[in-house]
């Protein structure tokens, strides 16, 4: 419990030094790590995004591995985007922006949510409901916000 607290701790304080204005994860004008959303609904696992299928949404770009996701992604981007911008759903749900990994990936009633890392995620899935309302109450105040 304790390494989780600590870790719980350190994404408080690197929180900071990822801070973003956009509401979408974004490094370089790329969302979420060029990682293609489409993918975690048809393939169920994580697939690095191609530069060559890329879609410009909410002023960043959106990588995809096939010109089928990309076209999928295109026709109805709610549906396959991660929810709070692909920031971290925990993070989001205590009131701050925080980076996320793609390897902490869930989908619940057909949403893809992300979280900082796996501990998080442990912490995530414990009360899942009660955090995703709380999340969803911080978004619009946050989702704009440094």
């Amino acid at each position: 419990m304790k390494k989780v607290l600590s870790l719980v701790v350190v994404m408080f304080v690197l929180n900071d030094s990822f801070a973003q204005i956009s509401p979408v994860f974004e490094t370089s004008g790329i969302a979420v790590n060029g990682y293609d959303m489409v993918a975690f609904f048809t393939d169920s696992t994580p697939v690095k995004g191609n530069k060559y299928f890329s879609y410009q949404w909410k002023g960043v770009f959106w990588l995809f591995a096939t010109k089928q996701h990309l076209n999928l992604f295109s026709e109805d981007p709610g549906k396959y985007a991660p929810q709070f911008g692909g920031y971290c759903a925990y993070g989001m749900s205590e009131g701050h922006k925080a980076p996320t990994q793609v390897d902490t990936w869930t989908i619940i009633d057909g949403k893809l949510y992300f979280n900082y890392n796996k501990d998080v995620k442990e912490l995530w899935n414990k009360h899942t409901a009660e955090k995703i309302q709380k999340a969803e109450e911080n978004w619009p105040i946050l989702k704009a916000k440094e």
